[in-house]
């Protein structure tokens, strides 16, 4: 039987072997997909297939700097809070961090297949199951992003790694001051949580959307009042909502006088720099993913139903 593509792809996500011995399983086994995996578990390949159907929604996000000028975030799951906090996952992550300040990979597939840093005879995905087969958990390497400036960029971590983020900014004086700032920022959208770094980010169609929706609220509310009043309702309530989700616009939160903004033209002032905030990156451990429910109960229950 002819082994094609997809089938190797499919073998290596069921099993998370490497992609050639993926296919000499299959080429041993003529296509059989279950004497395939059996091949690989008995060669000691298909280390993390038992694993595959758990779900990891816990980890760490980690980040590092290099010389101002280069960052990058990650975030690794693991299945456990217990084992974010082992010192060996931890290492692990600082490596892909490396990796990733190295890598010229944009996505995660081209990341995944690159070859390990510590060890170029491996796949980053390679080390991946190399390391799931030690500690016993389902891990994976979720995102990362890099960020390469001529200004600054600077990062930080929350809570041990459950929030992380880069600041990135066009600058041209470069000190502790502006770092400190710039420190300051990051910590603003850890706490905080905006979308957009100014307004210019916001896109016309979520605008639009807003104001239908404000619309509908105030002539709810306001049945009564005319057109141009609820008009001049809706700018208000939108440009506040702006001052939520803009970074910019945000109450800087260590000094209620003043916005982000104001703040940052502050400092870069008092240091003579021309400084502008350009983007930001915020990753949340296990933003957006199903978490395990652990009910140990009802696991005995149904097991004793089966």
């Amino acid at each position: 039987m002819a082994v094609t593509a997809k089938m190797v792809k499919e073998l290596r996500e069921m099993t998370g072997a490497g992609m050639m011995d993926c296919k000499k399983a299959l080429n041993e086994t003529n296509g059989d997909m279950d004497a395939a995996i059996e091949f690989l578990r008995k060669n000691g390949e298909a280390k993390a297939v038992k694993k595959a159907g758990r779900i990891a929604a816990e980890g760490i996000v980690m980040a590092d700097v290099k010389d101002d000028k280069t960052a990058a975030i990650v975030e690794v799951n693991s299945e456990t809070d217990f084992v974010a906090k082992n010192a060996e996952f931890q290492g692990f992550v600082k490596a892909v961090v490396n990796q990733a300040i190295a890598s010229d990979s944009t996505d995660m597939e081209g990341f995944m297949a690159e070859a390990w840093n510590e060890d170029a005879s491996k796949t980053v995905q390679d080390a991946l199951n190399e390391k799931i087969s030690v500690i016993g958990e389902k891990l994976s390497i979720r995102r990362f992003e890099k960020v390469v400036t001529d200004g600054c960029v600077v990062s930080y971590i929350h809570g041990g790694g459950r929030i992380g983020v880069l600041v990135e900014a066009e600058t041209d004086v470069v000190n502790d001051e502006i770092r400190s700032c710039l420190k300051n920022v990051a910590m603003q959208v850890a706490a905080m949580s905006p979308k957009y770094t100014s307004r210019d980010e916001v896109d016309a169609s979520f605008l639009e959307h807003e104001k239908e929706i404000l619309l509908a609220q105030a002539k709810q509310e306001n049945p009564n009042k005319p057109d141009n009043i609820i008009e001049k309702m809706i700018i208000g309530r939108l440009n506040k909502e702006m001052k939520e989700i803009c970074l910019l616009d945000q109450v800087y939160v260590q000094d209620s006088d003043l916005t982000v903004a104001k703040y940052v033209e502050k400092v870069a002032k008092e240091n003579g720099a021309n400084m502008t905030v350009k983007k930001f990156v915020r990753f949340e451990t296990g933003e957006g993913l199903e978490k395990k429910n652990e009910d140990f109960a009802a696991e005995v229950a149904a097991q004793m139903n089966a």
